[in-house]
């Protein structure tokens, strides 16, 4: 099982978003980037908007970044598109045998290592805005 998709497009639609900041950027136009549906990416701008990440006008078609992307980290993305609540990454398994030794002390000694790989996962997130996204991008497609 992996973190949802939801997070690695809301990474595409917010780069896209820059790359094209010149051009319209329509859920039909993100949506053939990311090969998906419109509805899909129409939900997850909705997402981005009440996140404060993009504008978005109704009936009216494109989106805009609400901020500059430097300012864009991609833990801010991540909690916009509702990948995991805090602390809950990783699950535990419910009512394991207390008769059982590993059983009856297995959540209280994984949980706290589940909770320091979280936070460790997000500190990265933090470090890292769409500009680097956006850069590397770039870089990669000659677009300077």
């Amino acid at each position: 099982m992996s973190i949802s998709s939801r997070f690695a497009v809301g990474i595409h639609i917010l780069a896209l978003i820059e790359l094209n900041k010149d051009g319209i950027s329509s859920s039909e136009f993100l949506a053939s980037s990311v090969n998906t549906n419109p509805a899909v990416i129409r939900k997850l701008m909705s997402m981005l908007k009440k996140a404060g990440l993009i504008q978005v006008h109704p009936g009216i078609a494109g989106a805009k970044l609400a901020k500059n992307f430097s300012e864009i980290t991609l833990f801010d993305v991540y909690k916009a598109v509702d990948v995991v609540q805090e602390k809950e990454l990783f699950s535990v398994h419910d009512h394991p045998n207390p008769e059982c030794p590993v059983g009856r002390n297995i959540q209280n000694t994984i949980e706290p290592l589940f909770s320091a790989a979280q936070l460790a996962m997000e500190k990265v997130l933090k470090s890292a805005t769409l500009e680097d996204i956006v850069k590397d991008i770039s870089t990669k497609e000659h677009l300077s």
